[in-house]
């Protein structure tokens, strides 16, 4: 799963467990304006490692992501932060695994469906001894526990090695879509819980 060692430095001398489910398509979404990487790209080291965490709880990737600040545009940062996600190790990837949690299914989600979802997300820790990960991207809303439903028994077919590999890529889009959520939120004028806000 490694791409290379290194990422790129990005410095322009005048620029300052266990479901996800995101809320936007990756690929579909527009992009943020690049004046909501200025509150990003100021922060301190220790805000922007935090905001990270947020994002994907991997410290490596994190620090990896924030060390590599000021970014000219938010293609930059999503590059960047895709090449962090591809250089997680297994402990890392772990490490990552674990500060996922399962959201709530909509209140009028019938018990059976909890039930069900609650039995196959079981039988697949106790295979692979991490938590199931999911990007769903712009998957309706109802159709959402069917998605997962299948999703989780059809990798329940896969080894160990191989899972691995579609878990970490998972992630790796998740981070991505919390990464551009965060950077628009900050860019509706709202200071993050991390303490920091575009364009400040």
């Amino acid at each position: 799963m490694t791409r290379g060692s290194t990422l790129p430095a990005h410095r322009l001398s005048h620029l300052p467990g266990r479901l996800a489910i995101p809320a936007f398509p990756e690929q579909t979404r527009t992009l943020p304006s690049p004046h909501l990487l200025e509150g990003f790209n100021g922060a301190s080291a220790d805000e922007a490692h935090r905001a990270l965490l947020t994002c994907l709880r991997s410290p490596r990737w994190a620090r990896r992501v924030a060390d590599h600040r000021p970014y000219p545009t938010v293609d930059a940062l999503l590059a960047a932060s895709d090449e962090a996600a591809y250089d997680l190790t297994a402990a890392d990837l772990a490490e990552a695994l674990s500060g996922e949690s399962l959201p709530p299914l909509p209140e009028d989600t019938y018990e059976a469906a909890h039930m069900a979802l609650d039995a196959a997300h079981a039988a697949y820790e106790a295979r692979f001894g991490h938590a199931f990960v999911l990007y769903l991207g712009d998957t309706p809303p109802d159709e959402t526990l069917d998605h997962l439903l299948e999703a989780i028994r059809s990798r329940l077919a896969n080894d160990p090695e191989r899972e691995r590999e579609l878990a970490a890529e998972e992630l790796r889009r998740i981070a991505r879509d919390r990464l551009v959520r965060h950077l628009r939120g900050a860019g509706n004028g709202a200071t993050s819980h991390n303490g920091f806000a575009a364009g400040g």
